[in-house]
Formats: C-alpha cells, structure tokens, sequence
C-alpha cells in the first residue's frame, strides 16, 4: 500500500520516496512507499511530474493510477532502469495541480450552492481537460437557477471560507450533515470540511482557503438521463475561458462591424437573410426547371402516344436531375424521363408519369449494372451513381431502345 502524501497536504509539491516495484511491460511503471502524485479517482484526474534519482537521472510520470491493493502506480513515458529499493525525488506538476485543487473546491462549493437555494443534489462530478461538470438531481433547472447558484458560490469564495481536511470514522461521519455518506466499506473517512459551507468525504486535491479557487464560472446545463448537468471552470482556467470568448466575440463583432453586445441581433439578422437568399434560390430552381422542362417537352415529338426525353448534361447534380425529372413527368401525363449527368459525378435519373406502363426503377438496375454503379428506386422514378460519366450517355440510349421495343 501506497502512502498517499496528497491526503494531508495539497499543496506539497515535491517529495522524497523509495521505489517497492518496476514494471516494464505492456507500460513503464513503478510503485513507490508514499506519493504526493494525485491518481484518478472520484471524477478527478490524475497528476504529472518528474521523479529523479541521486545520480539526476529523470523521469516523466504521464500518468497516475490508483490500484484495488492501495498502490499509487505511476507510468512514465520511456523505459526506466529504476530498481525496487532505489531512493527517488518526486516533483508534481504546480500548475497542473493548482488547477485541479480549482476546480475540485469549486466544485465542492457549486454542489453546495445548489443544495442552498435549490435543494439539488450533485450526484456525480467530472473534470476533463477544459472543463468540468455536475450532474443535479432535478427535473427542471432555470436560467435563473443556474444563474443565482453560479453568483452564491462566487460569493462564497470571496468571503474566503477556511477549508479542513480531517479523518473521523464512519460513525463520526454519520454526525456531521455530510452531503453525501460514501458507500465504499471504509472505517476511516477524509473530511473536506468548507467552514459555515460544506462537509464532504472526499479523497482529491483542495485548496487551503475558498479565496484561492479564484472564481467560478458556469457554461452550459443540458439535459442527460438522470436529471441535469451542468458545466463549469473555476480559477485559472475560468480566466483562460473567458479571455477565449472574448476573443471570438471580438473576432466576430468585427466582421459585423459592431459591437461584441451586438453580436446576437446581427446573427440572427444574418441567419434571417440567409434563410430568405435560400428561399428565394429554391424558388428560383423551380422556376428554372419548370422553363426548361417546358422547352424540352416542345422539343420532343410524341412517340407511340408518349414523349421520351433523353438528355446528358455535362455539368449537373443530382438533386437537380430529380427536380428537372419531375418537372417534366409532371407537366404532361405522358411523359418518360432518361436523364443523365456525366459531372461532378455520373449520375443517372430515370422517371416516368404516373400511369405509364414501364418499371424505371427495374431499368435503372439494369442501366447500373452495364456502368457499374448503383441505384434504385420506385416504379415512377429511380436514381442511380457511377464512379465516373464515361458511357452515360450511351447508356441513356440504349435504355430509351428499350422502352420504344
């Protein structure tokens, strides 16, 4: 078993320890006597650092990992010649863990806000990189809820409450109107005690003082199974977040010209003009397809009571195959369709009708095959892809001889 330093104080950042066990494979690792290195556990992440040897050979911890037995493994990026018994000096990552110590207090403090105004217990924590989240036990969550916890626990920090780290037993912990009893079977409780705030079992990272988690800063609340989640960033990485946005308000407030306030009535001013330029293009294809399907139906001679139209365009889209198609099946009752587009890629559109006799989907199989693509379809209308235009219009022919017979 590992002794875990971290457990009495946060803020020791280097620390001496012996090596107990080395592991070489599938990852380099060692375990050592006692570690101030913080593994992953209870929604936190794990620490970074060096441990150097007396001779200064160092070695990068990439990642930390709590084992069922009690050890604390550390895995380090290259392959080590460490030896059970060998005295190393540990060295955590400052920043890295000033930051988790932000984040998890304030974390601490947020669960605390919600339960204060609220009544919404937190019933799982997690911190990624850039960001951490709650999830709350409640069905509904306001703006204005969201809002009014975010202000209490800005509140809390800077009253600058005193936090306490104290072990008791599971008896004691029954007393002490903690937010949540852990279920795991373990006479001996860590207490994160946030004096006149909150009372916790945890076992991370936290700061001494509430004044040093800086500020805390909500993003997002959404939505999930089990009631509602919501994100946030405390400290130094709330700072980083903020300064980001600002950023990207900035950038954007510039292509408006405007200020960065003004930036939602312009979007949605400009999403308007988009939705009405997209308006009036569709409507614009139609037309257009409409005037052409017009122009080729007076092109075409009636056959045998029908008209065929047979065209390869050089340079058209699906979609715009389809609508053309069934412009032209729908301006008269006797009409089959054999369209074809040899760019941006070999497409083949096959309509006919309603009432005619032929089976355009069966064709289109059939066209398919000779061009080696795919496609299918209905009776009335098929639609099919080739790798290239080569052969299309000579396949479009040949499909039309088969209709005439």
């Amino acid at each position: 078993m590992t002794e875990r330093l971290y457990y009495h104080d946060s803020f020791l950042y280097d620390f001496e320890a012996e090596v107990r066990d080395v592991a070489r494979d599938p990852r380099p690792a060692v375990v050592l006597d006692r570690s101030a290195f913080y593994p992953t556990s209870g929604g936190q992440v794990f620490d970074t650092g060096w441990l150097t040897t007396d001779d200064n050979a160092k070695f990068r911890v990439s990642e930390v990992a709590d084992m069922e037995d009690g050890r604390v493994v550390h895995y380090l990026e290259a392959t080590t010649d460490l030896k059970p018994g060998m005295r190393v000096r540990g060295q955590i990552d400052a920043a890295r863990r000033r930051d988790h110590m932000q984040q998890h207090s304030g974390q601490h403090v947020l669960s605390a806000a919600f339960i204060r105004l609220h009544k919404m217990p937190t019933v799982s924590f997690h911190m990624a990189d850039d960001y951490c989240s709650i999830d709350l036990d409640t069905q509904t969550l306001t703006k204005e809820q969201t809002e009014s916890a975010e202000r209490m626990a800005n509140e809390i920090i800077l009253e600058n409450h005193a936090v306490d780290i104290r072990f008791v037993t599971r008896d004691e912990a029954a007393n002490l109107g903690l937010r949540k009893i852990p279920v795991a079977d373990r006479e001996e409780l860590r207490i994160i005690d946030i004096r006149d705030v909150d009372v916790s079992a945890c076992g991370g990272t936290h700061v001494r003082q509430t004044g040093q988690i800086g500020c805390i800063l909500l993003r997002k609340a959404e939505r999930v199974r089990q009631g509602w989640r919501v994100e946030f960033v405390a400290g130094q990485r709330a700072v980083a977040t903020a300064r980001r946005d600002f950023g990207a308000l900035t950038e954007t407030a510039g292509m408006f010209s405007a200020h960065i306030y003004d930036v939602p009535q312009q979007a949605r001013k400009s999403l308007e003009e988009i939705r009405l330029v997209r308006k009036q293009g569709e409507q614009s294809k139609e037309e257009l397809a409409e005037a052409q399907a017009r122009a080729l139906l007076a092109e075409v001679p009636e056959e045998n009571g029908r008209r065929m139209v047979v065209r390869t365009f050089a340079d058209r889209d699906m979609n715009s195959l389809k609508l053309l198609a069934q412009k032209l099946t729908r301006l008269a009752p006797n009409v089959v369709a054999l369209l074809g587009a040899t760019a941006p890629q070999g497409s083949v559109v096959f309509a006919q009708s309603a009432g005619q006799p032929f089976d355009m989907g069966s064709l289109l199989k059939e066209t398919m095959a000779t061009l080696g693509g795919r496609g299918g379809g209905s009776k009335d209308m098929a639609q099919g892809g080739a790798a290239s235009g080569d052969g299309i219009e000579a396949a479009l022919q040949k499909a039309a001889e088969k209709i005439r017979g």
